[in-house]
């Protein structure tokens, strides 16, 4: 009985096997990941994940993120048996558990650790909320007479307002 031979030949490439480029052409994505130009082209059509950047000349740029996505969706669709749309969604659910969330500052750690920081982080901002809440302070601007002033004009120079009066 003749054994059947797998159909590639060459070891799966890995995320640490991609040379430290910025920049992959189409030709030098499929023979790092062992898939056909024309597949390549294709899986940009289906997962929206996929995305190359297309140079001034129109070809395919594609950056490390994107050679490791393709590893991925591969690894989806020939090792573990995906279909395309099940591929997707798993890489659709990776997505959204890996999704950033808006950090305070606090660290995982100590429940008590973590609600203090929580509670002076919380007075912080109702303090801060109050000073901005309060009306603008208006200086305090008195019409002044001066000592120089003459007993016919009783007008104060803007000089005079705002030089202290001994007598107030």
């Amino acid at each position: 009985m003749a054994q059947h031979q797998p159909i590639r030949k060459s070891t799966p490439t890995s995320a640490a096997e991609i040379p430290d480029k910025l920049y992959f052409r189409i030709g030098e994505v499929s023979r790092l990941c062992d898939i056909p130009a024309y597949v390549l082209r294709f899986w940009e059509s289906e997962f929206p994940q996929l995305k190359p950047h297309k140079g001034g000349t129109g070809q395919r740029l594609y950056r490390r993120r994107d050679v490791e996505a393709v590893l991925h969706i591969k690894s989806l669709l020939y090792d573990e048996g995906y279909t395309i749309s099940g591929a997707r969604q798993v890489i659709k659910s990776e997505q959204r558990q890996k999704a950033p969330q808006l950090s305070l500052g606090i660290e995982a750690g100590s429940g008590a650790t973590s609600a203090t920081r929580l509670r002076k982080l919380q007075k912080e901002m109702r303090d801060l909320l109050a000073h901005l809440s309060r009306p603008p302070a208006r200086p305090a601007v008195h019409s002044i007479r001066s000592s120089r002033n003459t007993a016919s004009s009783r007008r104060p120079s803007t000089v005079d307002l705002f030089t202290p009066d001994p007598e107030h």
